[in-house]
């Protein structure tokens, strides 16, 4: 579709005025800028201050992310950082005064420390061992201290520690050498919930007495288990599992006498639970088909209160002030970024407090997802999230594109994505694929795709083009796959593996070398390490010759298609030498193929002016290779 300039727009709207008729959404909408998506404000986070005057939030307003506050009756965000090179994310407030505590690492490095912001505004590193990451868990039941976990002592495994408020000094309270996950620590600091990874969907679950060391199993079959939170007198504890079903659901596990009550189920994944500070409320969120779905019991009566309605959007996370009088909730949509909201739950009232999109944008010119499936090539159903432009039509076929998810076992969802956004908003459809061995969908579909990976979930993506090739509006002879990390490598897979199929590839930090990759995890992975392995192969056994057979690298010869990859060079999980090696093989070929990369960037672009670079680049490349406009003109080779 070609851009509209004001004065032919302006002509179209008058023409349809003269005919007696409404112009459609596609005849009125606008085509935007990255920068102008990039401009939508994210924002996360929102401890309430302990009056509830305001709340802390991350927001990348200044181009990275940084502290602000925000009245809490309305009113401007105020900065409190001023970070221009590490993203800063908020932590809390702590419990009795306006310190703050945030986290940072060093350019997307994943080694997060936590700090102090004086009320003076001036910081201190809490955690500043070299090379040692720190995690926050969750403030004391008295508000004199928190706990956190960091892998100092032995950088594979996170051992737990309690920060003193008083003196800022640590103490170890539990050191794990064996390679647990801390889950939850109980209010009354006797017990912590601890996991041990069996494979990526299985984990055996434990509470280990702070006192007495005793350590006790709690699940008594092989499942997926996950601590949740402890009940506020301490009486009992909670995990979610699915043993014996599809879907995990809460179990309540008492203390005193061990015996167990399941306490909730739903149809889709419960994934997360917990109690406000004080056991008022009860917080339920349910993975239901790729959303969020809410639910905040009233203890006392045991029954759901009605949370705030927002037109058109839905309400994806919940916390509450500390006198549990006030909740910060968010809401949005696939076709809308989030908003912070405040609802006093004794008035009923409800304030906006951002408005993150950008005013330049008009919000009916963005697009609503559908969720769709599909049968793949063995009958399997597959979900998935699709955008359609409003341009599209059988007389004006768009370019798509099938986007994949990273992972192994992630998911796409509904939510806001500026860039697919930006897509759609030019001209591509966009068809998020959640092929087996997506999370969300039960334990089988999660685990179809173990020690198969660039087999069928590769078909899936291929049934996925299929499918969009046969809706009105596309043009099926110009489809493209696109993904990052585990999304990335099913991008390369494709190319190598299927290379007839999709006309073109986007690789964002994609694995392409699985021997490599699976020895060069982060240390602080050695938990998980095992699991792993199970599911995509052991580098260190008779596996590695399935591994580097299901490696793009070694059969780049087989690539065709135009490429682009783009890729962070402090990237821990997918190295940059991934990235390099299958650039230089593919070009052997011939092929045309672009490179981006970022010096200051991670598993991901976080810093908006990369964002609007990368996302710019992709977009020229698909112009180029895929909507192949008479316009366009190749890029020229580079990295930034």
């Amino acid at each position: 579709m070609k851009k509209l300039t004001i004065i032919a727009l302006v002509s179209l709207v008058w023409a349809c005025k003269e005919e007696k008729k409404e112009p459609s959404i596609a005849e009125t909408m606008q085509t935007y800028t990255i920068a102008q998506m990039m401009d939508n404000e994210a924002i996360g986070g929102g401890s309430f201050s302990p009056d509830n005057s305001k709340l802390l939030i991350s927001s990348n307003r200044s181009g990275i992310y940084n502290m602000y506050t925000v009245p809490a009756s309305g009113g401007d965000m105020l900065p409190v950082t001023q970070s221009d090179s590490s993203s800063v994310f908020s932590i809390s407030y702590f419990p009795k005064d306006e310190r703050m505590l945030f986290r940072m690492d060093n350019n997307g490095d994943e080694i997060y420390h936590i700090y102090m912001r004086e009320t003076d505004g001036s910081h201190k590193d809490l955690t500043p061992d070299e090379g040692a990451r720190s995690l926050f868990y969750d403030w004391a039941t008295d508000d004199a201290s928190f706990f956190y976990a960091s892998n100092k002592r032995d950088n594979r495994f996170m051992d737990l520690y309690e920060m003193d408020l008083e003196t800022m000094t640590p103490t170890l309270i539990y050191q794990n050498d064996a390679g647990y996950d801390i889950n939850v620590i109980s209010p009354d600091e006797k017990y912590v919930a601890l996991s041990k990874s069996i494979n990526t969907n299985d984990s055996d679950l434990f509470l280990y007495n702070l006192e007495t060391k005793e350590l006790i199993k709690i699940n008594k079959n092989q499942s997926g288990n996950s601590g949740q939170d402890f009940s506020p007198d301490g009486s009992a504890f909670y995990y979610t599992t699915d043993n014996g079903s599809e879907f995990s659901y809460l179990m309540k596990y008492k203390l005193d006498d061990g015996t167990y009550e399941k306490a909730m189920a739903r149809d889709w994944d419960i994934v997360g639970m917990g109690f406000t500070d004080n056991g008022t409320y009860q917080v339920t969120y349910i993975n239901e088909d790729a959303k969020n779905t809410i639910e905040v019991m009233e203890v006392a009566t045991g029954k759901n209160i009605e949370l705030p309605k927002i037109e058109n959007m839905e309400v994806t996370s919940v916390d509450f002030s500390d006198d549990e009088k006030m909740m910060r909730f968010y809401a949005g949509g696939s076709h809308t970024p989030s908003n912070l909201y405040v609802y006093n739950l004794e008035t009923k009232e409800q304030k906006q407090l951002t408005d993150v999109l950008n005013p330049e944008i008009q919000g009916q010119d963005l697009v609503k997802a559908e969720v769709i499936r599909y049968k793949s090539f063995d009958g399997v159903e597959i979900p998935a999230i699709y955008y359609k432009p409003y341009q599209a039509s059988e007389e004006n076929p768009v370019p798509a594109l099938v986007w994949v998810h990273g992972g192994p076992g992630g998911q796409s969802r509904q939510n806001f994505s500026a860039f697919i956004q930006y897509l759609v908003n030019h001209g591509y459809a966009v068809l998020a694929v959640n092929n087996r061995g997506s999370s969300g969908y039960g334990k089988t579909f999660y685990q179809m795709d173990d020690l198969n990976h660039g087999d069928k979930d590769l078909k899936d993506c291929v049934e996925g083009k299929n499918w969009l090739a046969q809706q009105p509006g596309i043009d099926g002879e110009k489809i493209g796959i696109i993904g990052g990390s585990y999304g990335g490598y099913m991008t390369m897979a494709a190319l190598t593996y299927a290379p007839e199929e999709f006309d073109v590839g986007v690789n964002l930090f994609g694995v392409t070398n699985w021997m490599r990759t699976l020895k060069s995890i982060p240390p602080w992975w050695e938990s998980f390490k095992d699991a792993l392995y199970k599911e995509l192969g052991d580098p260190y056994s008779a596996d590695s010759v399935r591994l580097k057979q299901i490696s793009p690298l070694f059969h780049t010869d087989k690539v065709t298609k135009p490429l682009i990859v783009l890729q962070g060079s402090q990237d821990p999980r997918v190295l940059q030498v991934e990235s390099d090696e299958i650039v230089a093989g593919v070009r052997k070929n011939g092929v045309p193929v672009e490179y981006v990369l970022f010096e200051d960037e991670g598993h991901g672009f976080v810093k908006k002016e990369n964002q609007i670079e990368a996302y710019s680049k992709i977009l020229e490349f698909l112009d180029v290779y895929l909507k192949k406009e008479e316009q366009g003109a190749p890029i020229k080779d580079g990295s930034l």
